[in-house]
């Protein structure tokens, strides 16, 4: 059962460089274990829902909403965003950042889907200042992944990806189709990139089956935000070598760590939850069978708080 509901006790912008500021806030016990939750998307920022996987007397828990998103500034949701200081080296870093800002020593990490590979990225370049991860929607950075959610899965959902391939110009429709909508949705017309990220964003609920469609993406500039910030990871492939975190995953070792996936969920067809598990000594793999890509079922969420409950007081 979830944590009720609270507020931050403290709340800040952090000027993280290149004209960026992140937004972040801290909640529960000050004086509690540190936990830093890791938002996924690109681009989704930070839920107040999140805040209630943790015990809020044990834990202090920080959510900070990435480059670009959220309530960070600039906001790519305006209508010309440069994405140029955007990238997994700049998102790691001003995890770093703000770890220092914050007097924190070590954190636990909580993130899914694109928070995975962040996440795995952050501890895999600072080991030494993460002391558990939890993870769920399980996600690495090979470029498999990627392409499997920009057209592999348009063989399980043809009529939904032939309106997704349809949103691009004929002579696109091929080729990288993260590439295609990105340029549509950099265009400063908002005729264009309005379309674009509203085509972009029916393709994420159509491709997510089980899942109540996002209730976020009623909003316009969201849409646009969202879309141009994963299209921007994706075109560039996450920015990350092809199949790195899984090649070093063995340095997490002395990480404890909690794994939780769907069975449902469709990162499962190119097998990521178990190439993560196998590559990760001491990881805990846990197999949900009837969820897919989503925290708000309720055996998800017994998961994730059995795993911030049991390392609270580690």
């Amino acid at each position: 059962m979830l944590y009720p509901e609270i507020e931050p006790y403290d709340h800040g912008k952090l000027d993280v460089g290149d004209g960026h500021e992140i937004y972040w806030e801290t909640c529960g016990n000050p004086a509690g274990k540190p936990a830093l939750v890791v938002h996924g998307g690109p681009g989704s920022g930070c839920s107040a829902n999140v805040r209630r996987f943790f015990d809020p007397a044990r834990y202090r828990i920080v959510l900070a909403d990435q480059r670009g998103c959220g309530r960070s500034t600039p906001y790519a949701g305006e209508p010309v965003a440069d994405l140029s200081a955007n990238t997994t080296d700049h998102l790691v870093a001003d995890f770093e950042r703000l770890r220092e800002h914050l007097g924190i020593e070590k954190w636990l990490l909580f993130g899914g889907s694109w928070g995975s590979v962040l996440s795995l990225a952050y501890a895999l370049r600072h080991t030494d200042r993460v002391s558990e991860i939890v993870l769920m929607g399980l996600a690495t950075d090979r470029h498999l992944e990627i392409e499997m959610l920009i057209r592999g899965l348009g063989a399980y959902f043809p009529e939904g990806f032939a309106k997704f391939r349809e949103g691009v110009p004929e002579g696109e429709r091929d080729g990288d189709l993260s590439a295609a909508y990105h340029r549509l949705l950099m265009n400063p017309d908002p005729a264009i990139h309005q379309k674009a990220a509203d085509d972009w964003c029916a393709w994420e609920d159509a491709m997510l089956p089980g899942v109540p469609p996002h209730d976020v993406f009623e909003d316009p500039a969201y849409r646009l935000c969202f879309a141009r910030l994963v299209t921007h990871y994706f075109s560039n492939r996450a920015f990350l070598p092809d199949g790195e975190i899984l090649r070093e995953a063995g340095k997490l070792a002395g990480i404890p760590a909690v794994l939780a996936q769907g069975v449902l969920d469709t990162s499962n067809i190119v097998g990521t939850p178990w190439l993560l598990h196998h590559a990760w000594p001491g990881s805990e793999l846990v197999m949900l069978d009837d969820v897919g890509h989503t925290v708000s079922a309720a055996s998800m969420q017994d998961v994730l708080i059995g795993a911030t409950d049991r390392f609270a007081d580690r």
